[in-house]
C-alpha cells in the first residue's frame, strides 16, 4: 500500500489512518474482496466522511477535504519549519516531494470503477457534500473555509510540485496543526490520566483595539511591550491592574486577535492549574510562534499558596523561560495578594517586619510593566457612550442620550467602559428604539 512508503507525513491520529487506509485499500483492491466485504468497507469509509463532515463543518468534496485535513494537522519537520520563514532548503524537501506525489496519486483515486462493482452511486454525496452542520466543533468558520478552499486548489494543481508549493505557502501563512491554525487556547483535563490538554478555543471574541474607546495610554503601552515581543526584541511580563469593567480582559483579547497573523497566540490558564504552567512551556518552547500566558482576574487570598509557585515560575526557578513565552495578567489588585490593616497588626509582632512586607509585594514586582487602567471621568465616560452610540446606529439626541447614561451608570456599578456597553446594549434591544 502506498500510505506505507511515505517518509515525512505518517503518524496520523488513530481514526484518521484507518478512513485513510480503508479508503484507499477498498479503492486498490476491492477487486480481490468477497462483494458483500468491499461493500461493508466502503459504506463505513462514506459513514466516516460523512461524519467529519459533520463534526470539522466541511463541504465540496470532503474526501478531498478529509486530505486536506491531514496534510495541515500534521506537525513534522518540514512543516514546522515552514510556519514561519517559509521555504527552506535541504534534503527535506525531496522527502516531502515523494509524500507530496502519494498524497496527489491519493487526491485522484478513481473511485468509479469501485461504485460500478458496487452498484452505488453514494460516492456522489461525497464528492459534493453540502454541509448542514451551521457550525463546526472542532474549527471556527474562518479555519474551516481556509482547509475547505485549500482542499479544492490542491486538486486542481497538475502537479505533486505545485502541490508543495501551494502547502508550504499555507504553512507559511497560517501555520501547521493547533498552534497554526487557532489564536487563542485553554487548558482541558482529561479524566483518565489526570493530566491536562492545550485545546483551542473555538470562538474567541472578535475586538479589535480599536474598538475600545479610551484608555489611549494604557493601550500603547501595552501595545509597546507586545509589538516588541513579537518582532523579536526583549518585552516584560505584563500586569493589567485597576478598576472593574475598564477593559483589561477586553485589551488581552485584542491583541490576540491583532497579532495573530504575526505569530503571537494565547493561552488562558486558570488559578488552580498553575501546577501544569512548566509542562505548557514545554510543549510550546521549541516552536516558532510567541506564547502568551494569559492569568485573568488574578489575585490571591493570604492562606492560598499558588502565588509562591507562580513567582518560580515567572522568574527565579533554575529552568530558563524560554524566550517565545510571556506572563499577561489581568487584576483588580495592584499587588495581587490581599492585603488587610489587621496585617499592620500582625508585622507589629514580626521580628522581619519587611521580609513580610517584601514577600507579599515579590509576585507583582515580577512583572516588568504595569499597565493602571482606572475608572473613566464622567468626560471620558460620556465620550464612550457617544462612540458606541454611533458604531450602533442609534439615532437620539445628545443631551436625552447622555442623561440616560447617567442614569444608567447610577444604577449599575458607577462609570465604566463595561457600564457604558451594556447601557447600549440595553437600548439597542429596546423594543422602544
Amino acid at each position: 500500500m502506498r500510505e506505507n512508503e511515505l517518509i515525512v507525513y505518517k503518524h496520523f491520529d488513530k481514526d484518521d489512518a484507518k478512513l485513510l487506509y480503508g479508503m484507499i485499500n477498498v479503492a486498490e483492491h476491492f477487486c480481490e474482496m468477497e462483494s458483500e466485504e468491499a461493500k461493508a468497507l466502503f459504506y463505513d469509509c462514506v459513514n466516516g466522511l460523512i461524519d467529519l463532515a459533520g463534526s470539522h463543518g466541511f463541504y465540496g468534496n470532503i474526501w478531498h477535504c478529509f486530505l486536506t485535513n491531514l496534510l495541515v494537522n500534521n506537525e513534522n519537520t518540514y512543516s514546522k519549519a515552514c510556519e514561519i520563514t517559509g521555504s527552506v532548503e535541504g534534503s527535506i524537501n525531496e522527502a516531502v516531494l515523494h509524500d507530496i506525489k502519494i498524497f496527489k496519486e491519493f487526491f485522484e483515486l478513481d473511485f468509479a470503477p469501485l461504485t460500478e462493482f458496487l452498484g452505488t452511486d453514494c460516492f456522489s454525496i461525497v464528492q459534493n457534500y453540502i454541509s448542514s452542520a451551521p457550525e463546526s466543533k472542532v474549527y471556527n468558520s474562518r479555519v474551516r473555509e481556509r482547509i475547505c478552499n485549500l482542499a479544492k486548489v490542491l486538486s486542481g494543481n497538475s502537479t505533486a510540485l505545485d502541490m508543495k508549493e501551494t502547502l508550504t505557502a499555507f504553512y507559511k501563512d497560517y501555520g501547521v496543526g493547533k498552534f497554526g491554525l487557532h489564536k487563542a487556547f485553554r487548558l482541558v483535563h482529561n479524566a483518565d490520566d489526570n493530566m491536562v490538554s492545550i485545546e483551542p478555543i473555538l470562538n474567541i471574541t472578535h475586538v479589535k483595539l480599536d474598538d475600545l474607546v479610551g484608555y489611549e495610554i494604557p493601550k500603547s503601552k501595552l501595545i509597546e511591550n507586545t509589538e516588541a515581543f513579537v518582532n523579536g526584541k526583549r518585552a516584560n511580563n505584563c500586569l493589567l491592574y485597576g478598576d472593574s469593567g475598564t477593559g483589561k480582559s477586553s485589551s488581552i483579547k485584542a491583541i490576540a486577535n491583532t497579532y495573530y497573523e504575526h505569530g503571537l497566540r494565547i493561552i488562558e490558564i486558570y488559578k488552580h492549574d498553575f501546577r501544569y504552567i512548566n509542562d505548557v512551556i514545554s510543549e510550546v518552547k521549541n516552536r516558532n510562534y510567541k506564547f502568551i500566558l494569559y492569568m485573568d482576574d488574578l489575585s490571591f487570598e493570604e492562606f492560598e499558596t499558588e502565588y509562591k509557585y507562580l513567582k518560580a515560575v515567572i522568574e527565579g526557578g533554575l529552568e530558563k523561560k524560554p524566550k517565545n513565552v510571556l506572563i499577561y495578567a489581568t487584576s483588580n489588585r495592584r499587588h495581587l495578594v490581599r492585603e488587610k490593616f489587621s496585617d499592620k497588626a500582625e508585622r507589629d509582632d514580626d521580628l522581619h517586619t519587611n521580609d513580610t512586607v517584601q514577600e507579599k509585594l515579590s509576585l507583582s514586582q515580577r512583572f516588568g510593566v504595569s499597565i493602571y487602567f482606572g475608572s473613566p471621568d464622567k468626560k471620558e465616560f460620556e465620550k464612550i457612550v457617544l462612540t458606541l452610540a454611533e458604531r450602533n446606529g442609534l439615532d437620539i439626541p445628545k443631551d436625552e442620550l447622555l442623561l440616560l447614561a447617567n442614569k444608567w451608570e447610577l444604577s449599575h456599578g458607577g462609570r465604566s467602559g463595561r457600564t457604558a456597553s451594556q447601557f447600549i446594549d440595553n437600548l439597542v434591544g429596546s423594543k422602544e428604539i
